[in-house]
């Protein structure tokens, strides 16, 4: 039997925490009955709730693995979540079993579960708020494990989303890239509303409303937005290099990773020039 892990105080259990829910969509044990509350209300409206977080998921392993096999062999994950089945560490060593990995996250919920990193010199997590990155870029255990004269796999996987418009989402990811070396390569999902029902749609912003970070659902062209002045890699083979939906990145068969679920995000990998 899963021991469920006990929270911090620290931990505010009474609003519902993206990580948390996420956690839950994917089979976690670290939700609280505000999230599984919260994610209960989604599903009445969109049945496929769960499929889409598995669809991110699996374009974060994907696209993670992809990039070490381009040779990088470090990775900054901005937005981790709570860890689960095939965190970025454990996928990229797979390929690069020196890779060195840091993790961000400032939901209080992930630094008080951690990564179960201790003993591992090369991965680390630093709480913190992705919308300062001069603070994040200039903490010493950042600089510790990744060397920026040097390509970096940066991940931003379902963490833009929470980025409200004022604080200049598109900056603050040229932010993070600026710094980083040629041949360094992004790879970024964000939520749309594109083509959904308007129900399924305000429902899933309400479920976000009483949340430390609310929910902001953007288009194709605001998504490819994130990509300006890199080269996107093609998603899967004959495709065009463009922006493409969660299930297809790194897909073998297009028809059938098509899902419902998969239509809910938009997603890219490209490289730095």
């Amino acid at each position: 039997m899963t021991e469920v892990p006990q929270l911090r105080r620290e931990v505010d259990v009474s609003r519902p925490s993206p990580a948390r829910i996420y956690d839950y969509m994917l089979g976690g044990c670290h939700s609280q009955p505000v999230d599984r509350d919260a994610a209960a209300r989604l599903r009445d409206v969109v049945p496929e709730f769960h499929e889409i977080a598995w669809a991110n998921r699996g374009f974060h392993q994907r696209a993670a693995r992809w990039i070490a096999d381009q040779g990088v062999g470090q990775f900054l994950d901005l937005g981790c979540g709570l860890p689960t089945v095939g965190n970025t560490h454990e996928v990229v060593r797979e390929i690069r079993p020196t890779a060195r990995v840091v993790y961000v996250d400032m939901d209080p919920a992930v630094a008080a579960f951690g990564y179960a990193l201790g003993g591992d010199d090369g991965a680390t997590l630093i709480p913190a708020d992705l919308r300062d990155p001069d603070a994040l870029l200039a903490e010493p255990e950042l600089g510790r494990l990744l060397d920026l004269t040097q390509p970096v796999g940066l991940i931003m996987t379902g963490v833009m989303h929470f980025v409200a418009d004022g604080s200049d989402p598109w900056e603050l990811v040229r932010s993070y890239l600026r710094p980083l070396a040629a041949g360094s390569y992004l790879a970024l999902s964000h939520a749309t509303a594109d083509g959904m029902p308007p129900q399924a749609v305000q429902r899933w912003e309400d479920v976000y409303t009483d949340a430390p970070v609310q929910l902001h659902l953007r288009d194709r062209a605001s998504v490819r937005q994130f990509f300006s002045g890199l080269r996107l890699e093609p998603p899967y083979e004959d495709a065009p290099a463009d922006v493409t939906y969660l299930g297809l990145w790194g897909c073998e068969d297009p028809g059938l990773a098509d899902s419902d679920g998969s239509r809910w995000g938009y997603c890219g990998v490209a490289r730095r020039p």
